[in-house]
């Protein structure tokens, strides 16, 4: 992050505040909820850079100290700190790369199996949990929304929103088709197959944004909850699935305790979605609404993970690649995120 960059934060951050001593600035209560949020977030930007610069004049002068006096033991915490350090400004670097509307929403993720049975459904629960790892290790809230079991292993689909400032600026670098090739556990045969699984990433829609729904073109459907593996069942009919009859777009939550919460959390799901379809409404092909994500197949994926014969994960639209395909399904993308959104934003330039 540059100094300009956050120059300008702390000018926008004066403005804001400036609006809430105003005397109406209360009687809009979704106006005033939205600056509110963005004054948060324009803080805790500022802080984290006030805090890099502080920690950057401690290790000055601890160095300074060192090359004085030589202390070992001090040396090594000075390196240690170093590190740190370097991680605090990758992070605030990174974050300085969201600038779309939506980039600091909670994100809602749903992962779907492409064809080939088993084999794309295991693949579809492993990257279930590279996300979970992912958010894990980022500091995130995972909540599983929706959940449907594979017929022998893994997944048919899972919906999870990923709760937390920027999820979704970070995340939507996933969006698309991701292909795995490997030796099969499930081929009797040992022989390599290809599995193609489709990751949707959507922003959550907070309450200052207005996407008016007609009740009467909802279908809306209860039925027995059921989490991963057969847990959690309910004896009530707590779950809940909404279809929208204009655009067939169907969604469904069981997190929660009662029906009534799963209905305001499908809710929220359906206005996302509708939220992408209005955002994308200027695409002439239907199939272009889901992005860059087309059919769940050969020559439609965003990224190639290999186990064999060679190990590695390349991102086909940036080309960056690593070898250590474990640490990657392990949660280790933030490289990827990176080196996305620094493509992207390259992209809008030219």
């Amino acid at each position: 992050m540059n100094l300009f960059d956050i120059l300008n934060s702390r000018k926008e951050l004066e403005k804001l505040e400036s609006e809430t001593l105003k005397e109406d600035f209360w009687k809009d209560s979704k106006k005033s909820s939205k600056v509110l949020s963005q004054i948060k977030k324009l803080k805790s930007k500022c802080n984290d850079f006030k805090e890099i610069k502080a920690e950057i004049e401690n290790l000055e002068e601890l160095t300074e100290l060192v090359n004085l006096e030589p202390d070992e033991e001090l040396a090594k915490e000075i390196i240690k700190n170093t590190k740190k350090l370097e991680k605090d400004a990758e992070k605030l670097e990174l974050a300085s790369l969201l600038s779309e509307k939506y980039d600091g929403n909670n994100a809602i993720v749903t992962i779907h199996p492409g064809a080939g049975g088993t084999e794309s459904q295991d693949w579809a629960q492993m990257l279930y949990r590279m996300y979970a790892r992912w958010a894990n290790k980022n500091n995130y809230e995972l909540k599983e929304l929706d959940y449907l079991d594979g017929e022998e292993a893994g997944l048919k689909s899972v919906t999870f929103e990923v709760i937390g400032d920027n999820a979704y600026g970070y995340l939507k670098s996933e969006k698309g088709v991701h292909r795995l090739v490997r030796i099969s556990p499930f081929d009797s045969g040992g022989r390599r197959h290809t599995s193609f699984a489709s990751v949707e990433v959507l922003p959550e829609i907070t309450d200052d944004i207005e996407i008016n729904i007609n009740p009467d073109d909802l279908r809306i459907d209860t039925y027995r909850a059921s989490g991963a593996g057969g847990q959690h069942i309910n004896k009530t009919s707590s779950a809940v699935r909404i279809t929208h009859i204009p655009t067939n777009i169907v969604v469904s939550c069981q997190s929660e305790r009662s029906q009534i919460q799963n209905r305001e959390t499908a809710m929220r799901m359906l206005k996302s979605r509708l939220l992408d379809l209005k955002e994308q409404e200027h695409k002439e092909k239907i199939e272009d609404l889901q992005g860059e994500q087309k059919d769940i197949a050969w020559g439609s994926q965003i990224r190639s993970y290999v186990f064999c014969p060679y190990t590695m994960v390349k991102d086909h639209r940036t080309n960056y690649e690593v070898g250590n395909v474990e640490a990657v399904m392990d949660g280790e993308i933030n490289d990827f995120i990176e080196s996305y959104l620094k493509y992207n934003i390259k992209n809008k330039e030219n």
